[in-house]
């Protein structure tokens, strides 16, 4: 709940205050024109980088492995375009922090060495540990 409120309340209050000292130094209008350059980089950065994720996915997909680093990739990605695309300088920092490769990889590594991985599919109760084999014996009647 207090990250919630934080995230809420706190950035876009943090944004403001930003947007306000900046237009103080070098004007309302360069700032307004500041703040919409960033986007439409950050847009075209966006679009180029995701792009190049989503050749990857196709590629592992084609060869039969599972794309997962490449999944959080991308989602990444998502995440540097919706801060990108949110009016301020604090959240635009983010987004361009977010779209520099070797500091996603990094998060991703870290996300990974911190996450446990589940390998069991969601919904499935496994009941024993071992692998349970059953011989036998049949013949067909025609």
């Amino acid at each position: 709940m207090p990250l919630l409120i934080l995230l809420f309340i706190g950035l876009p209050l943090t944004e403001i205050y930003f947007l306000i000292q900046v237009g103080s130094e070098i004007g309302a209008l360069p700032t307004i024109l500041l703040s919409i350059l960033t986007a439409v980089i950050g847009a075209w950065l966006v679009r180029h980088q995701g792009f190049g994720v989503l050749m990857r996915v196709r590629d592992l997909l084609d060869r039969g492995e599972v794309p997962a680093i490449e999944l959080m990739d991308g989602a990444l990605i998502l995440a540097a375009g919706l801060f990108l695309l949110l009016p301020g300088f604090l959240t635009d920092a983010l987004g361009f922090l977010l779209l520099i490769p070797p500091l996603r990889r990094r998060l991703i590594e870290r996300y990974i060495r911190i996450q446990p991985v589940n390998m069991q599919p969601p919904g499935e109760v496994r009941t024993e540990t071992r692998v349970r084999v059953i011989e036998g014996e049949f013949h067909r009647d025609d």
